[in-house]
């Protein structure tokens, strides 16, 4: 037997010995007549480098996301040069456990190579040139992941909080053209594929209403779009259930499907007077920020257990309006909350520790399917 295969099967026996393994029901297993259960991925778990990450994302979940090796700057990092090699890897890695992959993101404002915008003397390009770049973008993504790419996040943060476009350069320079281009240049390299327009505080009143105009502008020119992507990135008692359950019944409205798309609650205070997940924006850290960077007591724990659970059963109660919940990352050491909006700071949001055992707030989301 080689050393992979020993390493292997030590890390499938501490696996059993783990109180994971006791569970007798998974995520997916659990939620598998409900919706997909979905976890954003970094650059070593594609690569497989830790084989006890792996079984977990494999026992778990059904859906994977990268978490960035998808986006501008890491697969197209120049004008005539894609870099696939990592979203090849999570092709393989999905295709090996039949998991659907969502491609994250074609167009977003941030994350992206410097050359985008930009001549070869240096000028900003016009609307007629960044439209050529679009299409050729997405068209060779799209069309290289033809099939194996079951959903799309085609534009990715469009929106200010007032809902109203976000001035980015895409916006600047094309209008809101931008984002039925990139819909069309999708749709046409890949048909069957599903397509995403996604955001963040999506369940405010304001970008909700942006949201919901850009997807009855698309629907209203026969351009397919198919789900409305909301972000979770939410804390222990924002936003409210009533707030998320009226946004799930306004989005169902139009006709698409709603995925929660990246789910994770924040249990310390926020520098904010509400939550945001612009990654641009850094505070200092203060011991009044990180209260809890020895480990989360037991209260709190309980807090985001009850938390969990009561999202949930509102996903259960709307489960045919939902396509799927993701959650943005496996375990606590790599939340990227641990790092936003202030860097250091010890944060708790997911369903697995920072050992890769289940939390309380994991047996409450298994224990609403069985109630």
């Amino acid at each position: 037997m080689n050393k992979a295969k020993i390493l292997r099967l030590a890390a499938l026996v501490l696996l059993v010995q783990s109180p994971l393994f006791a569970q007798k029901t998974s995520l997916k297993e659990a939620f598998k007549d409900k919706f997909l259960m979905g976890v954003a991925i970094n650059r070593s778990q594609i690569n497989q480098t830790n084989t006890e990450e792996i079984d977990l994302i494999t026992s778990q979940f059904n859906v994977l996301t990268a978490e960035n090796d998808m986006k501008w700057m890491h697969i197209h990092p120049k004008r005539d040069e894609f870099n696939f090699e990592q979203a090849d890897k999570l092709m393989e890695l999905a295709r090996a456990n039949d998991m659907f992959v969502v491609g994250h993101t074609l167009v977003w404002h941030s994350q992206l190579a410097p050359w985008v915008f930009k001549t070869d003397s240096g000028d900003t390009i016009g609307a007629t040139e960044l439209t050529h770049r679009l299409e050729h973008h997405i068209s060779t993504i799209v069309s290289r992941y033809k099939g194996k790419v079951k959903g799309w996040d085609v534009v990715n943060e469009a929106l200010a909080e007032d809902g109203s476009y976000r001035k980015s350069l895409f916006f600047q320079i094309s209008g809101e053209a931008f984002i039925e281009n990139a819909f069309r240049f999708a749709h046409a390299a890949d048909p069957e594929a599903e397509l995403y327009y996604n955001d963040y505080n999506l369940i405010n009143a304001e970008k909700r209403d942006g949201a919901i105009r850009i997807i009855n502008n698309l629907k209203n020119k026969g351009i397919k779009i198919d789900g409305i992507g909301v972000q979770a990135h939410w804390s222990l008692d924002k936003p409210s259930i009533e707030e998320i359950e009226t946004a799930i019944n306004k989005y169902s409205e139009t006709g698409v499907k709603i995925m929660f798309t990246e789910l994770d609650i924040s249990v310390l205070p926020s520098p904010w007077n509400s939550p945001t997940a612009d990654v641009s924006v850094r505070f200092e850290n203060t011991p009044a920020m990180d209260p809890y960077p020895n480990g989360l007591p037991d209260s709190v724990q309980s807090k985001l257990a009850k938390r969990y659970a009561d999202i949930f059963e509102l996903f259960h109660k709307h489960s045919d309006k939902i396509g799927r919940v993701t959650f943005w990352g496996l375990h606590d050491g790599l939340s990227w909350k641990n790092n936003f909006p202030i860097r250091g700071r010890t944060d708790y949001t997911l369903l697995f520790d920072r050992e890769m055992k289940p939390k309380k707030a994991y047996e409450s989301v298994i224990q609403t399917v069985k109630d």
